[in-house]
């Protein structure tokens, strides 16, 4: 039997007595490239902290590759992590390179220095995303695409088994957009990678996906694309009615009475 990337048995996450999570249960294959999708509040930014081992859930249990997250941290070869919001400050005067080497901080231990083999492996990756000509740039001057690239090949310095990334192309134009999925795709191939995904826009990530999991507050629907109209009423809440682009839908909008 094959090991999961990512289990999730009956997870249940409450804050203040309210329910972010409810009963959830789902499974994550090695190697597959899963989005997550739900409207704002869903819960989805917290399903991630729990597979993160940042939260721990009221109920239910959490396994990463068959080990209890909480048993891997520290081990830093299992979770690349790109949150929302990479950089406090993008427009900090702080190099390409030491953007990346931010990713090894936490191998290093407390007041310990980079050595050269975290500068390699930071270099390595700045190279897998297409950025290593950009080390020494301050990352302020980038556009938003490449700042992107370097805050994946930031995550990607763990030289992780799995990648995470909340909202990733959420500030980017379609062009950028479908220029990260390439990417992703790309690197899942060479680093064989599990990749999850989260985003609030079917149409942008039902393309690119193997698996989408609609989740608001509780999984809906977790299947390939594309999505039936009952599994995405009951994750957005409202009508919707889809506008096709051959099997993927690329719109989903409220359906108002005349």
């Amino acid at each position: 039997m094959t090991t999961a990337a990512v289990s999730l048995h009956n997870v249940s996450v409450s804050y203040r007595g309210e329910i972010i999570l409810e009963d959830i249960t789902l499974e994550i294959a090695v190697g597959s490239f899963v989005g997550v999708l739900g409207p704002n509040g869903a819960g989805k930014s917290t399903l991630l902290k729990v597979i993160l081992g940042l939260i721990q859930p009221d109920a239910g249990e959490v396994w990463l590759f068959g080990h209890k997250p909480h048993k891997l941290r520290g081990q830093g070869q299992i979770i690349g992590y790109l949150p929302q919001r990479p950089l406090t400050n993008p427009h900090f005067p702080v190099t390409v390179l030491d953007v990346v080497l931010m990713g090894r901080y936490g191998l290093l231990g407390i007041g310990r220095r980079p050595s050269r083999r975290d500068r390699e492996i930071a270099l390595k990756m700045l190279a897998q995303v297409g950025m290593a000509g950009h080390a020494g740039s301050i990352i302020g001057a980038l556009s938003g695409g490449e700042q992107q690239r370097v805050f994946i090949a930031r995550a990607l310095s763990v030289e992780p088994r799995l990648l995470i990334m909340d909202e990733p192309t959420i500030s980017l134009d379609a062009c950028a957009q479908d220029e990260l999925y390439e990417l992703l795709h790309q690197l899942q191939r060479q680093l064989d990678l599990t990749v999850i995904m989260v985003s609030h826009d079917i149409g942008a990530i039902s393309g690119h996906v193997g698996d989408i999991v609609c989740l608001n507050r509780r999984i809906y629907v977790h299947q390939p694309p594309p999505i039936g109209r009952l599994g995405l009423e009951k994750t957005f809440g409202c009508s919707v009615e889809y506008l096709f682009h051959g099997e993927i839908p690329h719109r989903v909008v409220r359906v108002h009475d005349d």
